[in-house]
């Protein structure tokens, strides 16, 4: 697996879920990397980076998202490459790179603002923030003496992410303060939005009933994957950004950073954060969610060596409880696995489509809502079969040809629960053979 698999190209979603690229990179992306590479070494600078730009647009159902985009002079090449709510504008000559994303306008920075932005400094590797006349900035410079497509890709996904995540902290943590450049964003539609209001508060809802069912000793593990369960089941159906997305993404690294907290504790937090979602009315939620294009994926790529792990580790868990009988927390474990990993891990797009299969055969209330057909029947207990081998097939199919021992494995699955099914599944995942012959 190379660097390239920050990215991720899947089946087409009507909807973005997670916080990856949920689009198709060009079909002649690894094409274009390798053009890239020869201009670069050929010193033809500004052809080099028309390929490079165009080896990181991505497509829905063949229309290009124009993620990103360029003009060329003879001596000169200007591009926009968007980010979520940053917009990054550069400007490249046979010499430099310089890329700028405005945060806000430098009159309504306070000192608190100022503060933050001169640690931000201290924390970054290629980029800076200063300010000109009117706007603090995110800026990015680079030297084309010595470039390639790998030297430039880690600098430009710096800026885009950080210029993305700081707006949106910027906004949370400065309400009064306006940030500036986001005249791209889209409002989502208010339907989709009630939807996912709705959904979050029934969730809340079942999580306190789950909770109340639990043994009255020794819970507290089962406890936080409940709770952890849901935050993660948050952000990748409904995707909050702004507020939601920033106390969220807090509170689950303090859960998981903090060892002078007991997890009877860190589970308090997480109960008290979860009751403070549900109070939030939908004329506030509904300002936590825009749409947007983006370029990178901001999650780092994991190995495969560290799915499998996780795998093999956290089916052990549930076995441990099926074998204590602890039965009523086993539907949610597996539900965990698979949020865990599209919350923290930096997938194959193969295997990232294929949980998104499974966390729709799981979710199938959530996605018949957002207009999908279901592939699980809750009252019956039953499965689209047919349908599931063929979306499986749909997505490993493509990839045969690089990776030759990548095989479908629909007509593998365990049909017959959807306890069994989840194992079946987790396992097959274990099996997924990426080497390149």
């Amino acid at each position: 697996m190379s660097w390239l698999n920050f990215f991720e190209t899947k089946a087409e979603l009507k909807h973005q879920f997670g916080r990856g690229v949920n689009a198709n990179l060009s079909k002649d992306e690894e094409d274009l990397f390798n053009k890239s590479y020869e201009a670069f070494e050929a010193k033809d600078i500004l052809a080099a980076y028309e390929y490079f730009f165009k080896s990181l647009e991505n497509f829905t159902e063949g229309v290009s998202n124009k993620n990103i985009s360029f003009t060329r002079d003879d001596d000169k090449l200007n591009f926009e490459m968007y980010q979520g709510s940053a917009k990054i504008n550069g400007t490249i000559t046979k010499e430099n790179l310089h890329a700028e994303a405005i945060l806000t306008k430098k009159s309504s920075a306070n000192v608190a603002l100022k503060r933050l932005i001169l640690e931000r400094n201290y924390q970054l590797t290629y980029t800076y923030y200063f300010s000109d006349e009117e706007h603090i900035k995110l800026k990015l410079s680079l030297d084309n003496i010595t470039m390639s497509p790998q030297k430039v890709f880690f600098p430009l996904r710096e800026i885009a992410l950080n210029a993305d995540f700081d707006k949106e902290y910027a906004k949370s943590e400065f309400p009064d303060i306006a940030i500036e450049g986001t005249e791209h964003l889209i409002p989502l539609d208010e339907g989709e939005l009630r939807v996912k209001y709705d959904f979050l508060h029934k969730w809340i809802d079942e999580i306190t009933v789950k909770i109340s069912t639990l043994p009255s000793n020794d819970n507290a593990g089962m406890q936080s994957f409940i709770l952890l369960y849901l935050i993660f089941k948050m952000d990748y159906l409904i995707v909050p950004k702004y507020s939601i997305f920033q106390k969220s993404s807090k509170k689950v690294q303090e859960y998981f950073s903090d060892e002078n907290l007991t997890v009877e504790a860190k589970n308090e937090e997480l109960r008290n954060y979860i009751n403070e979602l549900g109070e939030i009315d939908f004329e506030e939620f509904k300002t936590n969610f825009y749409d947007a294009k983006y370029t990178f994926n901001p999650t780092e790529k994991a190995s495969n060596e560290e799915i499998d792990i996780f795998i093999t580790e956290s089916l052990a868990k549930i076995r441990w409880y099926k074998n204590n009988r602890y039965n009523q927390i086993i539907p949610t474990m597996y539900k965990y696995i698979a949020m865990y990993m599209l919350y923290n891990y930096g997938l194959h797009p193969v295997t990232k489509a294929l949980l998104h299969t499974l966390v729709e055969i799981q979710n199938p209330d959530f996605f018949k809502a957002l207009g999908y057909n279901t592939l699980y029947d809750v009252e019956n207990s039953t499965f689209a079969k047919r349908a599931i081998i063929s979306k499986i097939d749909d997505i490993i199919s493509p990839y045969q040809n690089r990776f030759k021992l990548l095989k479908p494995f629909g007509d593998k699955l365990n049909f017959t629960s959807l306890n069994e099914f989840n194992n079946s599944f987790y396992l097959q995942l274990k099996n997924l053979n990426y080497e390149e012959i």
